[in-house]
């Protein structure tokens, strides 16, 4: 009776401990699922970001309308060049890195966007191969920015205290300030002179870049932010998006008597750019409002204030990214003190300063070295360098 009751006891013990790993097993195989799933998520929408990258950034730069070719071919070389570099940077931890490879891929594109953005101000004024050029010293400049804002580089900003999950300071910003000081000697006095012209066909294929990048932008700001935050930021960016394409219709005409495409195609999408630094922390009516002024004031930048930052510094930003990523992404960095509640207000007006500096001086530096590479001989003429123009 006794040897029963041992061989029961044993029985019992065994069996909870089977059951015990079991489910401890079975815990571990169901997080590696979600892991895996979450992954999947973050591929879709980094292949989203990359339609941004190559359709959105590329039509929209086609509004120059003997440079569409040359614009397209700029934007496949840029992408081609900077997300190879930026995981080569990445993975030997130059600037601080990660192990996840989905998210390496995903900050590459954003390194991407940036540069996409900086190549904006100059786009037409410089030849194919130097874009090459402009690809390798942007990069680790916007990757030193990134590591002291975000990563505590340095020890300037406590790592996580500065506000920015969708980049409108470290993405748009940076890359519009360094664009246009880049700019300063990328653009001679004859370019300041010739016109930059459009026509019907080149304005629509603008606006097909536009609604590409308007589609996808909630996947951009949510590329990076937790699975239980994604929805509530997708809605706050199609907000920010809806506010600013209202504001920018009535500014236009209230401005120039009538509707700019340019401005629509331009302006429309300052709310994507602003939103970013909250877009995961702001409510539904501060992405509209945010929205809202951002479309105001980029419609502002492109109808008043580019014209006079041009004269003022005697260079030409072709695409207006001052006005598009530029003034808004300083104003949703700013929003971060009123929307984000505990913020540390000390962190991230340091780390907007920091960003804007940093910009203006590797944006000078890389321009004059480009310089040193050659001149154009047309602007905006696709016909210097291809064939059957």
């Amino acid at each position: 009776m006794k040897r029963i009751r041992k061989t029961s006891f044993f029985v019992l013990v065994l069996s909870l401990l089977a059951i015990f790993s079991s489910s401890a097993f079975a815990q571990e195989i169901s997080q590696s699922t979600i892991d895996a799933i979450i992954n999947v998520q973050k591929y879709d929408r980094a292949i989203h970001v990359m339609v941004m990258l190559l359709a959105g950034f590329g039509f929209l730069m086609v509004f120059v309308k003997k440079y569409g070719r040359s614009a397209l071919t700029a934007t496949y070389l840029l992408v081609s060049a900077a997300i190879p570099l930026y995981m080569a940077f990445n993975y030997l931890n130059v600037f601080g890195g990660t192990k996840v490879e989905i998210d390496r891929l995903i900050l590459a594109e954003f390194a991407a966007a940036s540069l996409l953005i900086t190549t904006g101000a100059i786009l037409g004024r410089i030849k194919m191969y130097q874009y090459l050029i402009l690809a390798i010293l942007f990069v680790p400049a916007y990757m030193f920015n990134e590591w002291i804002l975000l990563d505590g580089g340095l020890g300037a900003i406590a790592k996580g205290a500065f506000v920015d999950t969708g980049g409108s300071i470290v993405i748009h910003a940076f890359g519009a300030i360094f664009g246009v000081a880049a700019a300063v000697s990328l653009t001679t006095r004859a370019e300041m002179e010739a016109p930059i012209e459009t026509d019907a066909a080149s304005d629509r294929f603008s606006m097909l870049g536009s609604v590409l990048l308007w589609i996808f932008w909630p996947s951009f700001c949510a590329a990076l932010v937790p699975a239980e935050a994604v929805p509530a930021t997708a809605a706050n960016v199609i907000l920010a998006l809806s506010g600013s394409t209202i504001a920018t219709y009535f500014l236009t005409v209230a401005l120039r008597k009538k509707i700019s495409l340019g401005d629509m195609a331009n302006a429309a999408l300052a709310g994507g750019v602003a939103i970013g630094s909250v877009c995961d922390s702001a409510t539904h009516s501060e992405a509209l409002i945010i929205g809202i002024l951002a479309g105001a004031l980029s419609a502002v930048g492109f109808a008043k204030i580019q014209a006079k930052l041009q004269n003022g510094l005697k260079l030409v930003d072709t695409c207006g990214v001052s006005a598009l990523h530029g003034l808004p992404g300083l104003l949703g960095g700013l929003a971060a003190l009123v929307a984000v509640s505990g913020i540390d207000s000390g962190a991230q007006l340091t780390g907007i300063g920091i960003a804007v500096v940093a910009a203006a001086i590797f944006g000078l530096i890389t321009g004059k070295i480009v310089s040193l590479f050659g001149r154009r001989e047309i602007p905006y003429d696709d016909a210097e360098e291809f064939l059957d123009v």
